[in-house]
């Protein structure tokens, strides 16, 4: 690889690092620890390494150090494995000391993870970000060896939405009140990325990042030849959302209006989805190990690219959106509850608590039917802890048959 080119590549990138504003987020980085940072696209993993050198540059690191490289930067079209050395002797070019590496988008490179463990055993300081879930899987786990710590990086949380706008949560006077329901509500149809604040069409900016995932990181990635039943299957997986669905369900749900696409071609279209972070999922807590994952429940990453394809389902939105909350701060201890008697929307299974999420409980029917839920599942299992109902605005507290349960808005319970 030529090194003009690199050096170019790392200076253009140390001026975008210097120019940036960057909004503190609820992520700590071990400052002496390597990591690969995942997720969706435009999530803030990129940023997260710049704060990273920023904090660095204050320390008194020289940006000659920093040795910057983001492989979707054009100029990099035909890297392969065997050009990771002239990245390091590049570095040694612009200084001969201690260096820092940052690797965005690494897994554009194939067999990216020989190079990283190589310089990890060197002892040298790396940092990397990548948008495929497959960076997340066991195998690559065993392949790094510890060597780095892989976190999952979303979308702002609401709390770091407000404080991009630079707005107190516990501003109660009436004009901090109105900012905060407005934000709210910007949050709950429009998502969280953090780009999104500089523009005043976000849809359209939401949307334009669902196309470069879904051509670039789907569509591209995997060689797919049927773009339109892949469209469509995510269409179909959007309208369905707060309901779980099997491979089989959403497969007729597609030949059922005239596309011919086997089961097996939307299990693999379901996992393309799911690597590029697209969507995430829930297992039924009840089911075998064997069946958990036959009827998942699909969540999009985003509420704004969710509302790309639902209109006026606000009830979907807001499940999503507790999905997300959940999903955060509780992955691997997230499930949905579906068996004799019993639908609950998510299961804290270390915590013991049951939450549903219901738009209103102003109709009657629907009132009772997520009281009963969770009330039948509490007489079910001796070890609940906690029965939550979150709602968009309403709050109050349902004593029935000598259980509790919590009735929540939305903006408290994000605010959590």
């Amino acid at each position: 690889m030529n090194h003009e080119i690199l050096k170019r590549v790392i200076y253009d990138q140390h001026q975008t690092i210097r120019n940036i504003s960057i909004i503190d987020r609820n992520i700590e980085l071990d400052k002496n620890a390597n990591y690969v940072l995942v997720g969706l696209r435009r999530a803030g993993k990129s940023t997260l390494l710049y704060k990273r050198v920023q904090d660095l540059i204050k320390e008194g690191v020289k940006w000659e150090q920093i040795i910057y490289i983001n492989f979707d930067d054009e100029r990099l079209l035909g890297f392969n494995v065997n050009d990771f050395d002239d990245i390091l002797l590049t570095a040694e070019e612009l200084y001969s000391g201690k260096h820092y590496f940052y690797f965005d988008e690494i897994q554009n490179i194939d067999n990216w993870e020989q190079f990283a463990i190589r310089i990890a055993n060197q002892g040298l300081k790396v940092d990397i970000t990548g948008s495929n879930a497959k960076m997340l899987s066991k195998e690559i786990g065993q392949k790094l060896g510890g060597r780095y710590i892989v976190k999952e990086v979303l979308p702002y949380s609401f709390i770091e939405y407000l404080r991009a706008y630079d707005v107190n949560k516990g501003d109660y006077s009436i004009q901090g009140i109105g900012k905060l329901n407005s934000l709210l509500e910007q949050y709950f149809v429009y998502g969280g990325f953090p780009e999104s604040i500089k523009y005043q069409n976000k849809r359209e900016y939401v949307s334009s990042i669902y196309q470069k995932v879904l051509y670039g990181d789907v569509v591209s990635h995997n060689n797919i030849r049927n773009e339109n039943g892949m469209k469509l299957l995510i269409k179909k997986i959007a309208e369905s959302v707060k309901q779980d669905i099997s491979y089989t369900k959403l497969n007729n749900m597609i030949t059922g209006i005239g596309y011919k696409i086997s089961k097996d071609i939307i299990i693999d279209y379901c996992g393309y989805c799911k690597d590029a972070f697209l969507l995430f999922t829930l297992e039924n807590y009840y089911a075998s190990f064997v069946d958990k994952n036959s009827n998942p429940k699909y969540y999009f990453m985003d509420n704004g690219l969710l509302n790309l394809f639902v209109d006026d389902k606000r009830s979907s939105l807001l499940e999503n959106i507790v999905a997300i909350h959940l999903y955060r701060n509780y992955k691997d201890q997230l499930y949905y509850l579906k068996g004799n008697k019993t639908d609950i929307d998510f299961y804290l299974s270390e915590k013991g608590i049951a939450i549903q999420a219901s738009y209103s409980l102003k109709e009657e029917d629907a009132r009772n039917r997520e009281i009963n839920n969770l009330i039948n599942f509490a007489k079910s299992e001796k070890d609940n802890k906690k029965l939550v109902l979150v709602t968009f605005e309403e709050e109050e507290h349902i004593h029935k048959d000598g259980y509790e349960i919590e009735v929540i808005s939305l903006k408290k319970f994000l605010s959590q």
